[in-house]
């Protein structure tokens, strides 16, 4: 068996000197092992905290590293014998041997479909292929994922209208970019939004086999479209040929999946009536829920409003079949698609398997937290209060990602969770091995009330979903930097709203210091730094996210933090720019600003004195 990931040698594996170094002696040489790509990489992401941040590597189905845990961020490997991963900030594509199929340079690469992947750079989106060329011959604003051997494609034209087409698999501008809007194809056809705002069904070369005369329609799915004559209309279906199979009449219709969908006649957006209908828009199931979910193999989720007078928090799910015979009663708060027999459901704060009967699967583990869990190949793998953890087919634990997280060989950071309800989850720090017990205690509360960790009933319906988690950021010297990041997201909102924090602590003294800690006494860099922010605000491509005058310059408690050689001002979002912007940020070289720092004092001597 593997050695415990919170012991304390097996995590100091994973200090950043030697985080690239570890691989389970259990392997040997198959550590560099290769394998074609018509197999499959019976490999699996796996994280470790470290006091570089968590770092992401994989290990075999006993739970040992083969490839060490030395990426931001590491993805499955596909069908295709490649993962993506990412590496300061940069994404690329590894084998299972780790060697770099592409290097990472993109700023983002989507999962392959027909052997092709959208990657996005500084210059737009692009396609590769499988052993990394690039197929397209110039980057575009948007690339879908193949479908049916053609791609999505939009760019904005020499007269500023923004239209669609379709690449072929060698990248190239098979149907040229000429519609408002285009959707995937499916069984050699694509629905398209002509400039005169009908649509059309079209094939592979872009020949148009029918118009429509609509003003809203959705791809086809089993030969039928939903579709409105205009937008205050209700809903219907027509088929390919332009025969209305289904009269206007629902509020919200679903795509067609093994003969019936799932349709509203609500007469308001806030209350819902889903029931299940038939090919001819008869009604198998009743239009009396909350929502509908087909989840295949004959079985649909019914949802009950768990607050019938607000029904945008949620429903809680019963299993039918789509005959609308109920198997359970409704005892679900979220329920996957089945596959090969079994669903993963979630029933307060656990996580777990049900069978085609829609109760508990057995022989398969019960998790506490809530999530998914999913059948990868020989192992289970459980994507629970947003970790994952490995388990075998027999229900036992191959690994859970380490809780203990050493700085040196005296202090570590011991991550807490506190999950009192199941739509309020915090990891929250702990800072364990200071000399002075009294200033880590008090740092420690701060830690925990900045975090969010607070009395909420576990048995309450709350009307927000709330999560909190935690990063080092930096530990240079006796300066710990702490980020903690949340997201809390009330129900029925267009969006969430993200927050962050860095703490940045002094583990000898135990100061937490302001941004004013950084500079000599009586100088105005409330003055210097907005004058600096201003002039790259002005330089930014990106300017158009930013409000016309909303920057009026910086606070002198701005938020900001520290890396080694910059200081980084933030600002929240919609202070100065639009909610797509996320946290503006702008880094300032500490070479800049030199004079204004107080290279004397505290907070500086913390990371750059000797001891740094």
């Amino acid at each position: 068996m593997r050695e415990d990931p919170n012991s304390i040698n097996f995590v100091r594996h994973f200090l950043p000197k030697s985080s690239l170094s570890v691989v389970s002696k259990e392997l040997g040489e198959k550590s560099n092992y290769q394998r074609s790509n018509q197999e499959q990489c019976r490999l699996y992401p796996a994280s470790v905290n470290t006091a570089s941040g968590m770092k992401w590597g994989y290990i075999n189905r006993q739970g040992y590293f083969v490839l060490s845990a030395q990426y931001e961020s590491a993805d499955d490997f596909q069908e295709n014998g490649l993962a993506i991963v990412t590496i300061d900030n940069k994404t690329g594509l590894i084998q299972c041997s780790g060697s770099f199929v592409v290097r990472p340079i993109y700023e983002s690469i989507l999962p392959f479909t027909e052997a092709r992947a959208v990657v996005i750079d500084e210059d737009g989106f692009k396609v590769i292929d499988e052993t990394g060329n690039e197929r397209t011959t110039k980057a575009y604003n948007f690339i879908a994922p193949y479908e049916d051997g053609r791609a999505v494609v939009a760019n904005t034209s020499p007269d500023g209208k923004y239209l669609y087409g379709y690449l072929d698999r060698s990248g190239h501008e098979i149907i040229p970019l000429q519609y408002e809007f285009a959707m995937d194809f499916k069984a050699g056809k694509g629905l398209v939004r002509l400039q005169d705002n009908n649509f059309a069904l079209i094939n592979e070369i872009g020949e148009i086999l029918q118009t429509y005369p609509f003003q809203t329609m959705s791809s086809f799915s089993e030969g039928l479209s939903a579709f409105k004559n205009t937008f205050n209309e209700p809903f219907g279906y027509v088929d390919e040929q332009g025969t209305i199979v289904i009269t206007p009449q629902f509020s919200t219709a679903q795509p067609f999946q093994d003969g019936k969908a799932a349709v509203s006649t609500a007469a308001s957006d806030l209350f819902n009536r889903y029931g299940l209908i038939d090919e001819k828009g008869n009604f198998v199931i009743p239009p009396q829920y909350n929502d509908i979910l087909q989840i295949g193999e004959g079985l649909v989720a019914l949802g009950n409003a768990i607050d019938a007078d607000k029904p945008y928090i949620g429903s809680v799910y019963a299993i039918a079949t789509t005959a609308g015979r109920r198997l359970t009663d409704f005892m679900y708060n979220s329920v996957s698609s089945f596959k090969d027999g079994l669903s993963s459901v979630t029933k307060g704060q656990f996580t777990f398997f049900i069978n085609k009967t829609g109760r508990l699967a057995k022989n398969y583990p019960v998790i506490a937290g809530t999530g998914t869990v999913s059948l990868e190949n020989d192992l289970i793998k459980a994507f629970v209060d947003q970790r994952v953890l490995y388990f075998d087919r027999a229900g036992t634990l191959v690994w859970k990602p380490n809780t203990i997280i050493p700085l040196d060989q005296n202090n570590q950071i011991r991550e807490v969770k506190f999950s009192p309800n199941k739509d309020y989850l915090v990891y929250y720090p702990v800072i364990e091995g200071m000399k002075n017990k009294e200033k880590q205690e008090v740092i420690n509360q701060l830690l925990k009330d900045k975090s969010n960790v607070k009395d909420v009933p576990r048995d309450v319906q709350l009307d927000y979903t709330y999560s909190g988690d935690f990063s080092i950021e930096m530990y240079r010297g006796n300066l710990l930097v702490i980020k903690l990041s949340a997201y809390e997201y009330p129900f029925g909102a267009a969006h969430g709203m993200p927050s962050q924090e860095f703490i940045h602590i002094n583990l000898i003294t135990g100061e937490v210091y302001e941004l004013k800690d950084l500079f000599k006494p009586n100088v105005d860099y409330v003055k210097v730094l907005s004058d600096i922010i201003g002039k790259q605000i002005a330089e930014q491509n990106e300017f158009l996210y930013f409000f016309p005058d909303a920057y009026q310059g910086i606070r002198a408690d701005q938020p900001f933090y520290i890396t080694e050689y910059a200081l980084a001002i933030y600002f929240l979002p919609y202070e100065i720019a639009a909610f797509a912007a996320g946290f503006p940020t702008f880094k300032i070289p500490f070479d800049d600003i030199i004079d204004l720092i107080d290279v004397e004092g505290s907070f500086w001597q913390a990371f750059h004195g000797n001891n740094g």
